[in-house]
């Protein structure tokens, strides 16, 4: 019912990887009463959307902290180191791993390469310092309008089936119904209410 802040995602090639970078900053009536400031970045392998490398700032009301994350697969780890900003607390943690995970950010590119076809499911894991797996079910076809444009698109739904998330709230993505299948709209239903993000515009830097 309204705007409670702005996100910004970057995707760049660096040598043999790919890059992805987001913020995410608060803005009016949210602001005032919960400011928010994220950045995040992760590395993944572009030919099997593996991630690599996962760093993460918050700043979120009271809280600030740093999390960076390396996934080892010769080891089958996650190698997570933690530091709470406000109370200088540093937290190192290891947890098994699959052969291949994504990240919450990453596997929306991973989500994207699929072909996309109503009626269709996949399932993969993802990492954010322990395993989830999750399921994308594409749902249907729409046309729906956002300040980027209107775009005929592919509803695909997803949610947690194990892991911490499970049970604690689902996400429908709209790509659009082409071949490069960009996410123009993401609706997120929680515990205490949903948001949803809409394609402001696309720079082709």
């Amino acid at each position: 019912m309204f705007t409670a802040g702005t996100a910004t995602v970057k995707l760049n090639a660096i040598g043999n990887e790919q890059r992805v970078t987001a913020t995410a900053d608060s803005a009016g009536v949210v602001n005032a009463l919960f400011r928010v400031h994220d950045m995040f970045e992760a590395s993944f392998n572009p030919h099997t959307f593996c991630s690599l490398r996962v760093s993460r700032h918050t700043e979120e009301g009271s809280h600030q902290r740093n999390m960076n994350l390396r996934l080892d697969y010769a080891q089958h780890k996650s190698v997570i180191d933690e530091k709470n900003l406000k109370t200088g607390e540093s937290k190192h943690t290891e947890n098994d791993i699959p052969a291949c995970v994504t990240d919450v950010v990453s596997g929306f590119y991973y989500l994207a390469s699929l072909p996309l076809q109503q009626g269709s499911s996949s399932t993969f894991a993802i990492n954010d310092g322990k395993t989830t797996e999750v399921t994308a079910r594409v749902e249907s076809r729409e046309q729906i309008k956002v300040p980027a444009g209107t775009f005929q698109t592919v509803r695909v739904r997803v949610e947690a089936i194990s892991g911490s998330l499970k049970g604690k709230g689902e996400i429908w993505v709209w790509f659009t119904d082409d071949a490069n299948h960009k996410p123009v709209q993401m609706r997120s239903k929680l515990g205490w209410g949903a948001l949803l993000f809409r394609l402001q515009r696309v720079d082709g830097r």
